[in-house]
């Protein structure tokens, strides 16, 4: 228990140092190079690990915001907050069985611009479990207190942005850290995402 609050602890930290120096950035650069934006898409979500074995993938939804904090012609700082459905499926004795795990994700990108409308983006992600849940048979049971609070990530992944403000994204979601919260648990979460947004 303590060391989980450490690490939340060291990672709070580490976003608020960030947070700080992108609100002084902020007063180095002109208004046009902040936007605001949306973003909605597709999750193609999987459970890796040792307690994985005979998962398959399943299909969930993301959507949330999105900021673009420019700090030269080709490079800015992309922080967003998702909401993301994840988890994966199985079938047990002819008996479809959902894992569903719903977080709050907060990725903090480096996004670089490459060519005309296209960029690559890299970066950390932490994320924030609201609910876990397995339901089959048309039966529900809260698998929450299995499962760690706290998940930590890192993303890569392609946009294109169109000069109008809409913009497509394709991006991996890889768990690092074990989200089980059992002795001897191994389970790490892994998404593919394509997304569709819109920069204001």
């Amino acid at each position: 228990m303590y060391q989980s609050i450490l690490k939340t602890y060291k990672i709070m930290k580490k976003l608020m140092l960030l947070a700080a120096v992108a609100v002084f950035g902020l007063s180095n650069v002109n208004a046009q190079e902040v936007k605001f934006g949306v973003k909605a898409g597709v999750n193609f979500a999987s459970l890796t690990g040792d307690d994985a074995d005979g998962l398959d993938g399943k299909t969930g939804f993301h959507v949330g915001g999105v900021a673009v904090i420019g700090i030269s012609e080709k490079f800015a700082v992309q922080p967003e907050l998702v909401y993301s459905s994840q988890g994966a499926k199985d079938t047990e004795e002819g008996v479809d069985v959902d894992y569903n795990l719903d977080y709050i994700n907060l990725p903090v990108l480096a996004k670089f611009t490459v060519a005309e409308g296209f960029s690559i983006e890299a970066g950390p992600q932490v994320g924030f479990l609201m609910s876990a849940k397995v339901k089959a048979e048309g039966e529900s049971f809260d698998i929450k207190d299995d499962l760690k609070g706290i998940d930590f990530g890192g993303a890569i992944g392609l946009g294109y942005k169109m000069d109008s403000g809409l913009n497509f994204a394709a991006r991996y979601n890889l768990g690092l850290g074990n989200i089980a919260d059992f002795d001897g648990g191994d389970l790490k979460n892994n998404v593919i995402q394509l997304s569709v947004g819109y920069n204001f």
